[in-house]
C-alpha cells in the first residue's frame, strides 16, 4: 500500500537531479584533482555540493506537495520508494524529510518511513495568532517610519500574489504570499524576526485534509489585501493600515 500510495503521488521531478556514476579506477579522481585536470565524465564541482543542491529540490518539491494535499496527511511514505519516483537515491529524501521532521510536517515511524503530521483546526489558529503576535507590531511600527517610495516598490510583489490567486494554484500562492510578506518585515532589518516569521508562515500554509479545496475566492480576497494594505501605507492612513493587519491574520488561513 505504501508503495502504491508514493506512485499514485503526482510529484515533479527535479532538473538536474539524476545521479553521476564514479568511474575509472579507486582513487583516479584525486589523481585528477592533484594534476588540475578533470574528464568529461568527473564534474568539477565537489559532490557535496550537488548533493545538497539536489536535496534542496527535493525538499522544495516535498514542500509543495504539502501545501497541494499530494502527500496525504496520516499516510506514510518511504524513502526509497520517494527516491524512485525523483529518480534519485534514498539519501536525499530523508535529509529533506529530516528537514520537515524539524519544521513539524512529517515524524519518523521506525523502519517504515515518514508520516505526514494531521493538522487540527486550532493549531492553525494558533499559528495565526503567534503570527499576528509578532508582524502586526512590527507592520505598524513600519508604518510610521518608511517612506511612501519604499511601499510602492513592493507593489510587483503583491501584484504576483494576486497573479497567483487568480489561477487558484496554492502551492504558486504561497510562495508568492510568503515573498510579499518578507519583503514587508525585511524593511525591520532583522534576519532573527525574518526566519521566525517565515517558519511560522510556511507551517499555517499546510491543509488540514488530504484533499484541499482550491478556494479560488478566498485566495483573491487574501491577495486583495496587499495591495489595500500598500495603498493604506502609501497614504500614510495608519487607521486603515491597523484594521487591514490585524484583519488579514484574524481570517488568514493561507
Amino acid at each position: 500500500m505504501e508503495q502504491a500510495r508514493a506512485r499514485d503521488l503526482p510529484l515533479p521531478q527535479p532538473h538536474g537531479s539524476a545521479r553521476v556514476p564514479v568511474q575509472g579506477r579507486p582513487g583516479a579522481e584525486h589523481q585528477e584533482q592533484a594534476r588540475g585536470e578533470h574528464t568529461h565524465n568527473e564534474p568539477p564541482a565537489p559532490r557535496l555540493v550537488q548533493r545538497h543542491s539536489v536535496r534542496g529540490q527535493i525538499l522544495d518539491a516535498l514542500r509543495t506537495a504539502l501545501v497541494d494535499g499530494d502527500l496525504v496527511p496520516g499516510e506514510v511514505y518511504s524513502a526509497p520508494v520517494l527516491g524512485e519516483r525523483y529518480g534519485v537515491s534514498a539519501t536525499p529524501v530523508r535529509e529533506a524529510m529530516q528537514q520537515l521532521v524539524m519544521e513539524g510536517a512529517v515524524e519518523v515511524v521506525l523502519n517504515r518511513g515518514f508520516r505526514v503530521v494531521r493538522r487540527s483546526a486550532r493549531e492553525l489558529a494558533e499559528l495565526a495568532e503567534v503570527r499576528a503576535l509578532i508582524e502586526v507590531p512590527v507592520m505598524l511600527r513600519l508604518a510610521r517610519t518608511v517612506p511612501a517610495d519604499r511601499w510602492r516598490s513592493l507593489r510587483p510583489l503583491a501584484e504576483a500574489t494576486a497573479a497567483a490567486a487568480a489561477t487558484g494554484d496554492r502551492s504558486t500562492y504561497a510562495e508568492t504570499d510568503r515573498a510579499f510578506h518578507r519583503a514587508v518585515l525585511s524593511l525591520a532589518g532583522n534576519e532573527q524576526l525574518l526566519a521566525v516569521a517565515d517558519d511560522l508562515h510556511r507551517r499555517s500554509q499546510w491543509p488540514l485534509t488530504s484533499t484541499p479545496a482550491t478556494r479560488r475566492a478566498d485566495l483573491i480576497a487574501d491577495a486583495a489585501e496587499h495591495t489595500a494594505l500598500l495603498d493604506a501605507l502609501v497614504a500614510e492612513d495608519l487607521a486603515v493600515v491597523q484594521s487591514l493587519v490585524r484583519e488579514h491574520f484574524a481570517g488568514s488561513d493561507t
